[in-house]
């Protein structure tokens, strides 16, 4: 397993960072999703050889937030 941390925009309210964490959870390999309103970022540990720090990136960005490594 390894672990990104993300920084995330757009989050403004503890239902965005509900929806970030689902975000990151729905994605295979994603072993656990740990999100901050407070520091605009999610930490995520996750399976190298079945997803990407790019594609976790990209998850946040397609449920309408920021998302850059």
């Amino acid at each position: 397993m390894e672990t990104v941390t993300l920084a995330v925009g757009g989050m403004n309210c503890g239902g965005c960072v509900k929806n970030v964490t689902r975000i990151l959870q729905g994605v295979p390999g994603v072993e656990s999703a740990e999100v901050s309103l407070e520091t605009a970022s999610a930490t995520v540990r996750f399976d190298p050889a079945v997803t990407q720090p790019a594609a976790l990136a990209a998850a946040v960005e397609d449920g309408g937030f920021d998302a850059s490594l």
